[in-house]
């Protein structure tokens, strides 16, 4: 797969041919607007109007990655009214152009797809099929153990790994450490510098794309009725029963939100513990129930991985801000709004 230093710099010259008659082309890579980081800004004129373009590279066109490149440009756009934000990647298919279209954004694609619209300019080119199908699937990539690479990388988003330090971080063998970061390489989502060490390059994309291989319910739930009101009193109580019995414990979900946010409330407690959840809740004095009459489950983790990067917010463990984005991504209670509250106001990207 191209490298997203090359998409932009082919989606460059396809905007160059795309528009002709634009005189005085200037280009900017790897530009800060704000709080985001532009791939590419295009100023030009044509006739006696200047024209500002910003343009988002994402190396996979698919809808949930294209619903982020929108955020990113959104947020471009209100620190540069000015500019046309414009989305490219390899291939942007139906679906995306919807998305892009109904926010007012332009796209442009390496298989001959576009759609500009500003000013008196509107191009249109649809129904040209993917040059360089993906030949691979992603699931391998965010099964459990390779998502311990994936998970240490996007909770440390702007380190630069050497290898063995990410294979230590990730608790996995060298040559699965090796496996993982070279796929994620032909996605485009990492990189090496001059001194080969592994850099993030696309962390919301991954994000979206483990998002979309990953649900909370992978993991087994323990559902209980607690015996009292859900407060930071009673998970104060959950966490100190789990170190007594020598439990690693992790709140996620609504619980993990209130510990991160504060102002936000947890209405039922979700919350990862190591091992034999019975004895604990028998501590706690807690009575199991259906999942729908229960304000507190306990998750079995579906790998030890959950436990990588745990945070503590006032004396209490959460799981990573990836894990905890994740988690919410699918929860049914408002869970991708949280999600998107998360990452707007706590993770960078």
């Amino acid at each position: 797969m191209l490298k997203s230093a090359e998409i932009r710099r082919q989606v460059a010259q396809r905007l160059r041919e795309l528009l002709p008659k634009a005189r005085g082309w200037e280009e900017v890579a790897d530009l800060k607007i704000g709080a985001q980081a532009a791939d590419l800004l295009v100023k030009f004129r044509l006739g006696d109007q200047e024209h500002v373009m910003v343009v988002e590279v994402t190396s996979l066109g698919q809808p949930r990655q294209i619903r982020a490149t929108v955020t990113r440009l959104a947020e471009v756009r209100r620190e540069l009214p000015v500019a046309y934000p414009v989305a490219a990647a390899v291939y942007i298919g139906p679906q995306s152009a919807r998305i892009l279209k109904n926010n007012g954004f332009g796209y442009v694609d390496l298989s001959g797809n576009c759609a500009l619209a500003f000013d008196n300019v509107l191009i249109e080119k649809e129904g040209k099929r993917n040059v360089r199908p993906g030949s691979r699937p992603l699931r391998s990539l965010f099964a459990p153990r390779a998502t311990r690479v994936v998970r240490a990388l996007l909770a440390e988003p702007g380190r630069a790994w050497r290898l063995e330090e990410l294979a230590k971080a990730a608790q996995v063998s060298l040559g699965h450490s090796h496996n993982v970061v070279k796929r994620l390489a032909d996605l485009a989502w990492v990189e090496h510098d001059d001194r080969q060490r592994i850099r993030l390059g696309k962390p919301a994309d991954l994000l979206e794309s483990w998002c979309d291989s990953y649900t909370y319910r992978v993991n087994e739930l323990a559902s209980y009725v607690a015996p009292e009101r859900i407060t930071r009193k009673f998970m104060g109580e959950v966490a100190r029963v789990a170190a007594a019995h020598g439990r690693r414990y992790a709140f996620t979900l609504n619980a993990g939100v209130s510990l991160v946010a504060p102002h936000l409330r947890a209405a039922l407690v979700h919350c990862y513990l190591e091992g034999d959840p019975a004895p604990v809740a028998a501590a706690l004095g807690l009575r199991p129930a259906a999942e729908a009459d229960a304000a507190l489950h306990f998750l079995a983790p579906y790998d030890p991985g959950v436990f990588h990067g745990v945070l503590e917010k006032g004396g209490l463990k959460v799981v990573c801000l990836p894990q905890l984005y994740a988690d919410l991504a699918h929860y049914e209670r408002r869970g991708r709004e949280q999600a998107e509250h998360l990452r707007r106001e706590a993770m960078g990207y």
